[in-house]
């Protein structure tokens, strides 16, 4: 059996320890194994065993005790080992890997714990990072904007003390109790921080957010509460007392000194929005560690310590970040956490917050679904009732789900339901058809019952609903292409009919895209005018390219020209949008593709797009249906892929720009020094060397020059497309903006009548009353804290829904507002002051200007530009 499966495997039911679920049992084989592998391979062992420590943090109190036990027995090779381990934690600061600072000082902590490390030198770490997080939130020596690298530096400390807080009290109990007041005097000084415009819900009550804990504050109290309770939890397993009287006789060790990264200087002058900009900037290196979602009663997890909820959750999230690529081993690693209790729930809770977290998820949507479908399948008789329940109980809470979340909701549900047959009780549901066609909860199932036909047919989701046939009426519409030209119903032919069929013919026929566009120049434009030969032109080539997605690129490819020349300017690219909408009327997939496809070829702009999204037709859906929101959204991503991938292609050159560069001087200096060389030729000194070898490096010295040169040229055409991709961007924004501020003004009611979202949700609640369900408590995670509740549906004891049409419009349209705001805040911060001046002025609407700058996470209190 290969060590290394001992390491990997350690404190898992698996082949490599038998029977045996014992961890002492487990530790005892792991460390003969490695003890005799020492002998041959040092070196392998000790990366080996970081790696897996590093990987699948959750055994790391198991690996801290196997090590402990090494340094009875092999000093040096621990001693190297603590070396490696101070490096690698360094190099971790100073690039900002926050997962790997994170594990390596839980790692040191469980090396404390074994004897390893001596507790004074973790101390050190601790006071190390204390230092220059107190440093960084002071106003006049650091950089308050910075706060989120601070805070992560807390969270690290206050991580460890669930893994070493005993025996730190009781070796060191001065030292510990100096950074427990640093702590606490760290707290006293840094900002509170808001969850605005990250919250899964919207909730804008007054004071709220001041009045809930931060995620670091409530780690914070929970550290106290288990300070009080003696050190004592269940989450974390203390091997190494099985071992104590053996580890007490090893020498612990010296970490060597650590020093955090220098942040950058704030300017001199910090303005709001500079400060606003540094933060986000800072946010995106160190992210916001938000609250859990709490989707289910308290009664599920009231057994439980609210830290031994948080070590959880560590696991929890330690294994789906560290195991990605692997599915079914994580899955297999997350029901076997080392916890003495069920947690069920809080796996359910934790991975749908994952799913859901703002304003991106770690991974891919795919990613999670996953791992739910294998958790289903691992735990079958748990596990699915848990998943239906937090389905249940956010369905309850949609109408107060975050735009952004709700869609993910969405898209997840319909995946998931493909995975098990599309069974799920929709009879729970049928009563949404009672509700207006604006209800949240029956555009949810629309949503999702559409999504379902685009992963399997018509008829298949059809006969998935009959135990609630009435859902039909939600259903896409099933028809096919809408071709404004087909021959094939026997309707009156006309001669725009005929022209089609002639286009067709060509097309057939292998015309190239020049014949084609003399033959409609010459046909059809001169006596039909242009409008009429864009509408035949592309009806046809769609009609030609709807058999499927390849041959709808093949058209594309092969006659784009055609299309490009009978839409020259923005107006005509809104008349091809609004073609395809026409043709594509019964399929919202199909129009999306169709439209990004031509957007991909730039035969239609993304200000087009936008343009046509907010046109009178489309706007009356945007409380209705996701249509118009998926066309928009692949727009604006399209936009913004185009330039990521330009300042990847970019930093790439520039390295490659570097070593040529100094190929290029190897090469010429080469070539220099051959060329001062005297050697002997017929017994006559003669400069230079062979004249072949001469001529090969003179050759390589060219083609060096040549090679640095192409790549510069390449550089400087990839930077003149960044900038007009950066310029594409600005006009997409302040065109995308500019709409939004124009349609809501327009049907917001005056600020004096709504100035917040819940003033907005109480016009009018008295003229809708469509009873609803009594909706199940939800709250976001703080075990300390009470109940917060949902004013989505109005309050009392039957929820009623009360929310007028205009109303939902206006809820439905910011909602989006916001999700663009903050989807795309690292895109909008450099051209806000523009967006200031032009947009987001004294004339905007209140709540407008609140959805844009929470989004941005942008104080509220900001004055607009005049």
């Amino acid at each position: 059996m290969s060590w290394k499966s001992f390491l990997l495997r350690i404190g898992d039911k698996s082949s490599e320890y038998g029977a045996s679920s014992d961890f002492k049992d487990h530790i005892e084989t792991c460390f003969g194994a490695l003890r005799r592998e020492l002998e041959h391979s040092p070196d392998d062992v000790l990366a080996f065993l970081l790696e897996c420590a590093e990987q699948l943090p959750h055994k790391i109190p198991l690996y801290g005790t196997v090590v402990g036990l090494l340094n009875l027995e092999n000093e040096d090779f621990v001693i190297k080992l603590v070396q490696n381990l101070q490096t690698d934690f360094q190099d971790a600061l100073d690039s900002g890997n926050c997962h790997r600072v994170r594990t390596l000082m839980r790692f040191l902590t469980a090396l404390m714990c074994s004897k390893v490390l001596q507790p004074a030198s973790l101390v050190v770490v601790f006071e190390t990072l204390l230092s220059s997080a107190a440093t960084t939130v002071d106003e006049e020596k650091g950089n308050p904007s910075w706060q989120a690298c601070a805070d992560f530096y807390l969270t690290c400390i206050l991580s460890c003390l669930p893994w070493g807080g005993a025996e730190l009290i009781e070796q060191v109990p001065e030292e510990i109790e100096r950074v427990m007041a640093g702590i606490q005097a760290y707290l006293s000084i840094r900002s509170h921080v808001s969850d605005t415009g990250l919250s899964f819900f919207e909730d804008d009550e007054t004071g709220k957010d001041l009045a809930e804990k931060d995620f670091l504050e409530d780690l914070w109290e929970r550290i106290q509460v288990l300070s009080s309770n003696g050190w004592k939890l269940d989450g974390v397993p203390r091997p190494h007392l099985s071992f104590e009287a053996q580890l007490v006789a090893g020498k612990s060790h010296e970490f060597g000194a650590i020093s955090c990264p220098e942040l950058p200087v704030p300017p001199s002058t910090l303005s709001e929005i500079t400060y606003g900009e540094q933060r986000h900037i800072a946010e995106l290196k160190y992210p916001q560690r938000l609250h859990r979602l709490n989707i289910f009663h308290t009664s599920k997890t009231e057994d439980l310590q609210p830290i031994d909820c948080f070590v959880v959750e560590e696991y929890l999230l330690d294994v789906l970040l560290f195991l990605n690529g692997c599915r079914k081993e994580c899955a297999s690693f997350m029901v076997g956490l080392p916890v003495p209790f069920r947690y069920e729930y809080l796996m359910a809770e934790t991975i749908f917050s994952q799913l859901l977290l703002l304003p991106h998820p770690p991974f891919n949507s795919l990613y999670y679904t996953l791992v739910i479908m294998d958790l289903c399948k691992a735990l079958p008789g748990a596990f699915p009732a848990v998943v239906a329940g937090a389905v249940r109980a956010l369905f309850e809470k949609i109408a107060d789900l975050d735009m952004e979340c709700r869609t993910r909701l969405i898209l997840w549900f319909s995946h998931h339901l493909s995975n098990f047959q599309f069974i799920w009780p929709w009879e729970e549901w049928a009563y949404v058809l009672d509700l207006p066609k604006w209800a949240p909860q029956r555009v949810f199932v629309q949503e999702v019952l559409e999504r379902e036909v685009r992963l399997s047919y018509w008829d298949k989701i059809k006969q998935s609903i009959e135990n609630a046939p009435g859902l039909e009426e939600l259903l896409p519409p099933k028809g096919g292409p809408n071709f404004k030209y087909s021959v094939e119903d026997g309707g009156e032919k006309t001669e725009l009919h005929a022209l089609s069929a002639e286009l067709s013919n060509k097309v057939k026929g292998r015309s190239t895209a020049r014949e084609i566009i003399s033959w409609f120049e010459e046909s059809i434009l001169p006596v039909h005018g242009l409008e009429v030969t864009l509408s035949v032109v592309v009806q046809t080539l769609l009609d030609i390219g709807s058999k499927s997605f390849t041959h709808l690129i093949i058209v594309l490819e092969r006659y784009g020209q055609v299309i490009a020349k009978v839409c020259p300017d923005l107006d005509k690219q809104v008349m091809v949008i609004s073609e395809i909408s026409s043709f594509w009327v019964n399929n919202a997939q199909m129009t999306a593709i169709a439209i990004d496809r031509m957007m991909g070829y730039r035969l239609i702009s993304n200000l087009a797009i936008v343009k046509w999204v907010f046109s009178p037709t489309n706007i009356e859906q945007f409380h209705t249906s996701d249509r118009p929101w998926e066309i928009i959204r692949n727009a604006v991503s399209k936009t913004f892929n185009r330039i990521s991938d330009l300042r990847k292609e970019i930093s790439s050159l520039k390295k490659n720009i570097v070593s040529a560069e100094e190929a290029t001087a190897q090469a010429k200096a080469e070539l220099e020094a051959a060329e001062s060389k005297l050697t002997l030729v017929d017994g006559e000194p003669v400069l230079g060397e062979n004249p072949v070898r001469l001529k090969r490096l003179k050759s390589r010295a060219e083609k060096a020059k040549e090679e640095e040169v192409s790549m510069n040229d390449s550089l400087d055409a990839k930077e003149a497309l960044l900038a007009r991709a950066l310029t594409e961007n600005e006009e997409l924004f302040l065109s995308l903006y500019g709409n939004f501020s124009n349609i809501l003004a327009e049907r917001l009611p005056d600020p004096s009548k709504a100035g917040t979202l819940r003033e907005l949700k109480s016009i009018n609640s008295d003229s809708m009353a469509v009873d609803l369900e009594e909706s199940s408590a939800m709250e976001v995670d703080n075990e300390n804290g009470g109940p917060k509740k949902s004013q989505s549906n109005g309050e009392g004891a039957n929820k009623v829904y009360n929310i007028g049409e205009k109303e939902q419009w206006c809820l439905s349209t910011l909602g989006y507002v916001k999700a663009f705001s903050r989807q795309y805040a690292s895109e909008i911060w450099p051209i806000i002051e523009k967006l200031d001046s032009e947009v987001l002025t004294n004339n905007a609407h209140p709540l407008f200007r609140s959805a844009v700058y929470s989004g941005l996470r942008r104080p509220i209190n900001e004055a607009p530009c005049d």
